[in-house]
């Protein structure tokens, strides 16, 4: 992590919603999702949002070597937002403990705020980080 990463720094991503990250692509095999209109799914608005921060944060980082992963999320999702319409996410890096980078989120489509909150990152080394998981996936598989 770069010493030039620092609270108060901002950035923007702008991202155009297409019809494969509405709700009824989320969980195609549910019969409630495909009863649902084609707005963005929160699910895939929350993966935006860690998308926008992690593009930012490898600026400031070893990336690949370096990489960031989610470990908190406290956002609103109160607009929907159809295919098609262009979303920008606003973000500020609020605080800096360590290796733990929060972030205040605003994102916006034009017409309303549709999301609002925080997002919290942690740095990690990739390939410490893979081994964990893969020892993990590994204890896993052997306790079905």
């Amino acid at each position: 992590m770069k010493d030039s990463l620092r609270p108060g720094l901002t950035f923007e991503f702008d991202y155009t919603v297409p019809e494969s990250k509405t709700v009824p692509y989320l969980y195609p095999e549910s019969e409630e999702f495909q009863m649902m209109p084609k707005v963005l799914a929160t699910g895939f608005m929350i993966g935006l949002i860690e998308w926008a921060c992690i593009k930012f944060i490898n600026g400031y980082i070893d990336w690949p070597r370096e990489q960031s992963v989610g470990i908190h999320v406290k956002l609103s999702h109160s607009a929907a937002t159809p295919y098609g319409l262009k979303i920008v996410v606003k973000g500020e890096l609020i605080k800096i403990e360590g290796r733990k980078l929060t972030f205040s989120i605003v994102a916006n489509d034009g017409l309303d705020v549709i999301s609002e909150g925080t997002h919290e990152r942690f740095i990690v080394d990739a390939e410490r980080f893979s081994s964990k998981v893969e020892k993990k996936r590994n204890m896993g598989s052997t306790a079905i």
